[in-house]
């Protein structure tokens, strides 16, 4: 699993260089090779490439022609594109995902169980601050059983 904060940079050329628990993580696990794209254009999401496989493999039980498949489908393969780790423990984000989820500089890499979220800093803390986590969202998680 992939858990917690790691304040990151992305350099001038689109690099990441993976925080060292994730590297950690993806070393022991995983292996260089990752699907990085997006659900709504304002997060980066990297998947190693075995976890983005498992959600191929549930969206072949869907058929083709539901439009709900057919929105996910559009919207990760326009944004997503493979990556591959470097001897430095980088990987590159696809430039059209830099430019829309405004991941350059200063971002912050979020662990999320079976992937990574990539986010801008500023942004991320701001909609922390203003959307914070509140009586009916515990309500809710309550009757999930969490």
């Amino acid at each position: 699993m992939f858990r917690g904060n790691h304040p990151a940079r992305v350099d001038e050329k689109g690099r990441l260089k993976l925080p060292a628990e994730f590297k950690r993580r993806v070393d022991e696990a995983y292996g260089p090779q990752f699907y990085v794209t997006s659900k709504d254009g304002k997060r980066a999401e990297i998947y190693p490439l075995r976890e983005w496989e498992k959600v191929e493999e549930k969206l072949a039980g869907i058929p083709s022609m539901n439009p709900a498949k057919k929105k996910f489908l559009d919207v990760t393969n326009y944004y997503g594109q493979m990556a591959e780790l470097d001897a430095q423990g980088r990987l590159t984000l696809p430039q059209l995902l830099r430019d829309s989820a405004r991941v350059t500089a200063e971002v912050v890499v979020l662990g999320a169980q079976t992937y990574l979220e990539v986010v801008n800093h500023d942004d991320f803390k701001a909609k922390l601050e203003a959307e914070p986590l509140n009586e009916a969202d515990l309500a809710a998680l309550a009757d999930l059983g969490l």
